[in-house]
């Protein structure tokens, strides 16, 4: 087992790296384990072997981006309130991206706030989200627009819960791998055009952590460098909403918006058209979408101001400069980024 450790201006914590599921979860309270169906019915027997606590009780959600909800939140809640869950108390969040937000949200607000622990099941979740303390849920406005900066007791990484994934599932995770390649590490780019994530795992899983830990002990609270994690996002959230967040899962809106993001950076001269092509050709090697057809770009475009990025009516975008390096602009035209959404609704 390897070890991370992330250190923000509020706090500081292990993310543990392993292949295998053996780790102990230690808590002198009560605990409070939030899944869902889909993971319970697979591993839920090996997480509770490894939690030592004063009780424990588990609460399922349903699975999927739509659930990601006000509604779920007030279910956990009503969970924790039912069993008595108290300040000493802890949440373990035992899935996906999606738990995870869930999870570290609910943790955050009941009784003013509690610890909570990261048991990420997915690749995004290992790579991405379970990592920095962003939490939250959706609404009709848009993707996490309802949250706070909560950050974990722990993060608790194994490969093992991997070995259930779904190929799509999986791949959707390895969008977020090349974002942090794309955007800090040329050479790391390098390497997975040339390797496979699901050979390298742990080491694409570790590399992953390590640039985000960066970014994130740089800033925390995203008021400068950690937007540059949001490359792909402003555009893939767009299509996440005005699709009901059912037809892609979120790494496949990422690698869309990744795509769409490239665009725009080489009408800009940012990126060169070999660049761009050859972040096209990694991410479909994953069999990763790159294209969605844009039924209104107006309608497209005025989404863009739900994003949580956007100040003073000026739109913000995370661009590729090129091949590990990253810039973050908030005065391109309208005119500009509707071109980039004309190419997309043909």
């Amino acid at each position: 087992m390897s070890q991370i450790t992330i250190s923000t201006q509020t706090t500081s914590y292990p993310v543990h790296i392993s292949e295998n599921e053996n780790f102990e979860i230690i808590h002198n309270a009560k605990v409070l384990v939030v899944s869902n169906p889909r993971v319970a019915g697979l591993h839920l027997s090996k997480l509770l072997a490894n939690i030592s606590a004063k009780e424990v009780y588990v609460c399922t959600i349903p699975d999927g981006e739509q659930y990601k909800t006000m509604q779920s939140v007030e279910y956990i809640l009503e969970c924790a309130f039912s069993n008595k869950l108290d300040r000493s108390s802890l949440f373990v969040a035992f899935g996906g991206g999606v738990i995870g937000d869930i999870v570290g949200f609910a943790s955050g607000i009941y009784q003013r706030g509690v610890g909570f622990i990261q048991v990420p099941t997915t690749l995004l979740a290992q790579v991405d989200s379970s990592v920095g303390g962003k939490t939250g849920v959706n609404n009709g406005f848009g993707k996490n627009l309802i949250g706070l900066f909560h950050q974990p007791q722990a993060v608790y990484a194994s490969t093992s819960f991997l070995s259930t994934l779904p190929k799509r599932e999986f791949a959707a995770g390895v969008s977020e791998i090349i974002k942090m390649a794309v955007c800090f590490d040329k050479e790391f780019f390098r390497f997975l055009e040339s390797n496979r994530v699901e050979e390298n795992l742990a080491y694409c899983i570790a590399k992953s952590i390590e640039i985000k830990a960066r970014v994130v002990n740089q800033d925390e609270r995203e008021q400068g460098i950690r937007a540059a994690l949001n490359y792909g996002h402003t555009f893939g959230h767009v299509i996440e909403n005005l699709t009901g967040y059912r037809n892609y899962l979120h790494g496949e809106c990422v690698s869309i918006g990744m795509v769409m993001a490239n665009t725009l950076a080489y009408k800009l001269s940012y990126i060169s058209k070999e660049e761009m092509q050859k972040i096209s050709k990694l991410l479909e090697s994953y069999n990763l979408p790159t294209y969605h057809k844009i039924a209104d770009c107006h309608i497209f475009y005025e989404k863009f101001f739900s994003d949580k990025k956007s100040r003073d009516s000026n739109l913000t975008f995370v661009l590729p400069e090129h091949l590990g390096a990253v810039k973050i602009s908030n005065d391109i035209p309208k005119e500009l980024v509707l071109e980039v959404l004309e190419e997309f609704s043909k």
